[in-house]
């Protein structure tokens, strides 16, 4: 038996501290915020990827279909899947024809048929080559933290905690420090895992190790109200700088994003600079880009313009700046990182949980 640190508490997190104390170790959760998965586990499209999304990496697709069906097996009581979901792809910017993306469909061994013509009489044609009928699905990530709080009862768990640096114990092992309502303390662990998301740097920054290179951007989830003929439908027009709605169950309204607007801009973690992405992301003065989303969405389905905004989610989305060339969303995974007994791991997606699990189980 170990004795083991989570840093962070949104899904993988909280997931990786359920998992290795079902194990037998002796495990403890550190999270900053008053509540479990609370920031980019909550503040997401709640898409549960069966690898449709990528069809410039067929590693990720073929990972990402692999976890669906085990996603949605564990965590049945936050599965929405009362929509049906199609696949739009563009004729103008796209990186993919329609043939293409049959081929690769085929390929990972995914549904893709032809989309109903009712569907098809919604769309530009112009702009749209091609529409196909998926098997994609949402989750309500309320319901799934609920899940994971019930299962933490063998976790002891800190919230409003932050775990602000990690240091080498003169016997072995590691000590953490940490600050909460009663001020500054430090405790001793066999093993340390960091699951951060975009504060994935800031124990190592102040630790004094050198930062892992990675790409922030400040976004915005627009939350809308769809007409009532998409009510119960998801679209996503891709492969290119397109847009996707999905339902958001924990609002009862349709997400809304933008691979043009949604980003509003980018920064960079590296040696030379680094920026606490969550102060950043207070301090910033926020302004929507739901004008420029709805009139470009509506040249290619122009039933969409009678979308209504209600609100905007926004948080920081952390990338790994090789994604950018293919879309991929691979597990970051750093272990033994400048200390022995301390990883670093970050997820792109909710579901590729089991991947990063599997190598955490071998390491433990």
């Amino acid at each position: 038996m170990r004795n083991i640190c989570v840093i962070g508490g949104g899904f993988f997190g909280a997931y990786i501290a359920c998992s290795l104390a079902g194990d037998g170790h002796r495990v403890t959760l550190y999270e900053k915020e008053k509540d479990f998965m609370q920031r980019a586990s909550y503040v997401n499209q709640a898409r549960v990827h069966n690898g449709y999304h990528y069809p410039r990496s067929i590693l990720t697709a073929s990972r990402s279909h692999t976890s669906f069906a085990r996603f949605c097996q564990e965590f049945p009581e936050a599965i929405v899947d009362d929509f049906a979901k199609y696949y739009l792809i563009g004729k103008i910017l796209g990186k993919v024809t329609a043939s293409q993306y049959r081929h690769f469909c085929s390929r990972i061994g995914i549904p893709c048929e032809p989309a109903p013509q009712w569907l098809k009489a919604l769309v530009n044609p112009q702009l749209i080559e091609a529409a196909f009928t998926t098997v994609e699905y949402a989750f309500d990530a309320v319901k799934l933290k609920n899940s994971l709080r019930e299962r933490l009862n063998k976790v002891q768990c800190h919230l409003e905690t932050t775990v602000t640096r990690v240091a080498a114990a003169p016997q072995g092992g590691l000590i953490i420090t940490y600050t909460d309502a009663a001020g500054s303390h430090t405790q001793k662990f066999d093993q340390v895992f960091n699951c951060t998301y975009s504060l994935l740097n800031f124990v190592p920054h102040n630790s004094g190790c050198a930062l892992i290179p990675l790409k922030h951007e400040l976004t915005e989830m627009c939350l809308v109200k769809v007409p009532e003929q998409l009510k119960s439908v998801g679209l996503t027009v891709m492969c290119g700088p397109f847009f996707s709605t999905m339902p958001f169950p924990p609002a009862g309204l349709h997400s809304f994003s933008h691979v043009r607007y949604t980003p509003h801009y980018e920064w960079f973690d590296t040696d030379n600079h680094y920026s606490n992405a969550h102060q950043h992301l207070q301090q910033i003065e926020k302004h929507s880009a739901w004008p420029q989303i709805s009139r470009d969405a509506a040249r290619y389905v122009p039933i969409l313009r009678e979308c209504q905004y209600v609100d905007s989610l926004w948080e920081i989305k952390t990338v790994l700046p090789r994604s950018e060339t293919d879309d991929s969303r691979p597990i970051l995974f750093k272990q033994d990182y400048c200390l022995k007994g301390f990883h670093c791991i970050m997820g792109g997606k909710i579901d590729n949980i089991y991947d990063a699990l599997a190598i955490i189980k071998r390491l433990v």
